[in-house]
């Protein structure tokens, strides 16, 4: 049985967050708790200074950065290596 992760996904509104955010719903489905951040909140943005967040969009498992976030481009499978484990 997989582990229940909290997953944030911190965006800006542009094509490529919702990508992002498209990507981790399909990849995580229901097994996961998915909050999706817009950094237009400032609140968002204190939360997102918090975790080392200097750009987006940026993917937060568990409370911490995930590695894909060091890529140029989203990587699926180091995403999915963060989601499951």
């Amino acid at each position: 049985m997989v582990q229940r992760r909290k997953i944030e996904v911190f965006t800006a509104g542009c094509p490529c967050c919702t990508e992002a955010a498209e990507l981790v719903r399909f990849l995580a489905g229901t097994a996961h708790d998915i909050e999706i951040r817009d950094m237009h909140d400032p609140a968002v943005a204190a939360a997102a200074s918090d975790y080392g967040i200097r750009r987006v969009p940026a993917i937060v498992v568990d409370g911490r950065l995930a590695d894909c976030y060091a890529a140029r481009d989203l990587d699926e499978a180091t995403l999915t290596q963060a989601i499951f484990g």
